[in-house]
């Protein structure tokens, strides 16, 4: 059978350590601003898409983790591990 959520529910498994990197990055930087990040770098998500993202509401894209991983200046692997 197919499992396309974690043990406790969640539809991703990289929202919380993306929410982490986010909050220790040096300059404050909030869901908005990650957001317009991302966009800078050609991804489409808007601050409500990163804010579910990082309660493991929203599944992750291959594409979208690749991009947050480069915007948090981390690797795609902190990001699954």
């Amino acid at each position: 059978m197919y499992k396309n959520k974690t043990e406790d529910g969640l539809n991703n498994i990289c929202g919380a350590k993306i929410k982490a990197f986010r909050l220790a990055m040096p300059k404050k930087t909030s869901q908005r601003k990650l957001a317009d990040l991302l966009q800078m770098q050609g991804l489409d998500l808007d601050k409500n898409a990163v804010q579910r993202i990082e309660a493991g509401t929203r599944f992750v894209t291959d594409i979208e983790i690749k991009t947050i991983a480069k915007v948090l200046g981390v690797s795609y692997t902190d990001l699954l591990d």
